[in-house]
C-alpha cells in the first residue's frame, strides 16, 4: 500500500514539474518565431509562424493540447530541427541515461570497496592516505574533472580519443568505452561522498552492542563484518544513492560539453538558446520522470535491506 501510495505522489509531482515547466516557459520573455526567422522577418512572416506554432492560442488552451499530447506520447515539434521531439529525444536519452548508469556503478564500487579497507585498517598509512586523497576528489567539481582526465588519459597517455565519439547504433563496444571516462569525472566526487558515509557507518557499527554479542556466539569476524556490521551502514548510502543520481543527471549535461558527447545536454544548450521550448520542456520532463523513478527505486531497495521501515 506504501509503494503504491508513493506511485501515485511521483504520479503528482511529474504532473507538477510538467505544469512548472510549461508556464515557465510560456511567460519568459523571448520570441521562438523571431528566434527562427531573424529580426528582418516581416511582422506578418512572424504572426503566420506564431500561428503555425500555436503560439497565438491562449495559454490554458496550449497546455491542455500540450498535456493530451504528452499523454499520448506525442512532445510536439521542434523548432528548430523540425522532427518530432519524441523522435530527437529517443536517440539522444540512452547516451545520458547510459553515461548515469555508467557512473552509479563506478560510485557504489569504488566506495564500497575503498570504505571496507579502510575500515579494516582504519589506522594504517594507505587507509590515511585514502582519506586524504578522498577530500581532494571531494572537492574537484565533475566539469574540470573530466578536464584533467581529458588531459592526462585522453592527451598524454592516448587511452581514448577525446572528441573521438562513437555512437551506440554503429559501435556498442566502442561507444561504451569512451562513455567510461566521462562516467568516471561525475562519479569521482559522488563517490568520495559515499565512501565518507559508508567509512563513517562502518566504524560506527563496529562500536556496537550487537556486533560484541555476534563475535560472542563463535561467528567470524568477516562473518560479522559481511552479515551485521556492513549491512546496517549501507541504509545510509542507499538513500544517498537517490541524491547522487540526481546530481549525475545534472552531471552529465554538463560534462557532454567537454567531451564532445551528443546528448541530452547538447541539445538542450542549443534548444534554449534557440526558444525551441517544445524539446527544452519535454527533456525536464524526462529527467524529472528518472530522478524521481530512481527515487522510487530507492525507496523500495530501502525497504528491502532495513526491515524495519516496512
Amino acid at each position: 500500500m506504501k509503494i503504491l501510495k508513493k506511485i501515485v505522489s511521483s504520479i503528482l509531482v511529474v504532473l507538477v514539474v510538467s505544469t512548472l515547466v510549461f508556464v515557465a516557459f510560456s511567460v519568459i520573455p523571448g520570441d521562438p518565431a523571431v528566434a527562427k526567422l531573424g529580426t528582418m522577418a516581416t511582422p506578418e512572416q512572424l504572426e503566420n509562424l506564431r500561428q503555425a506554432m500555436g503560439l497565438t492560442d491562449p495559454l490554458p488552451v496550449r497546455y491542455v493540447h500540450w498535456v493530451l499530447g504528452v499523454l499520448q506520447g506525442d512532445f510536439g515539434t521542434s523548432y528548430s530541427y523540425g522532427i518530432p521531439v519524441t523522435d530527437l529525444i529517443a536517440d539522444k536519452l540512452p547516451v545520458t541515461v547510459t553515461m548515469a548508469i555508467i557512473s552509479m556503478f563506478i560510485m557504489i564500487v569504488l566506495a564500497v570497496v575503498l570504505a571496507i579497507y579502510s575500515a579494516y585498517h582504519e589506522h594504517s598509512l594507505l587507509g590515511r592516505a585514502i582519506g586524504v586523497i578522498n577530500q581532494v576528489i571531494m572537492s574537484i567539481p565533475p566539469f574540470f574533472g573530466g578536464i584533467i582526465i581529458t588531459l592526462i588519459f585522453g592527451l598524454t597517455f592516448k587511452l581514448f580519443s577525446p572528441g573521438g565519439y562513437i555512437s551506440y547504433d554503429i559501435n556498442l563496444g566502442k561507444f561504451i568505452g569512451y562513455m567510461i571516462w566521462p562516467a568516471i569525472a561525475i562519479a569521482l566526487p559522488k563517490a568520495s561522498m559515499a565512501y565518507s558515509l559508508l567509512l563513517s557507518g562502518l566504524i560506527g557499527e563496529k562500536k556496537k552492542d550487537y556486533v560484541r554479542t555476534a563475535y560472542s556466539r563463535g561467528n567470524s569476524s568477516k562473518a560479522v563484518f559481511y552479515r551485521h556490521i556492513l549491512k546496517n551502514a549501507c541504509i545510509p548510502v542507499i538513500t544517498f544513492l537517490g541524491m547522487a543520481f540526481a546530481d549525475m543527471i545534472a552531471g552529465t549535461l554538463v560534462i557532454e560539453q567537454v567531451f564532445g558527447i551528443p546528448g541530452l545536454g547538447m541539445i538542450l544548450l542549443t534548444s534554449i538558446q534557440n526558444r525551441d521550448y517544445p524539446v527544452v520542456e519535454a527533456i525536464i520532463v524526462c529527467i524529472a520522470v528518472l530522478v524521481i523513478f530512481s527515487n522510487l527505486l530507492v525507496d523500495i531497495l530501502y525497504k528491502v535491506v532495513d526491515p524495519r521501515t516496512r
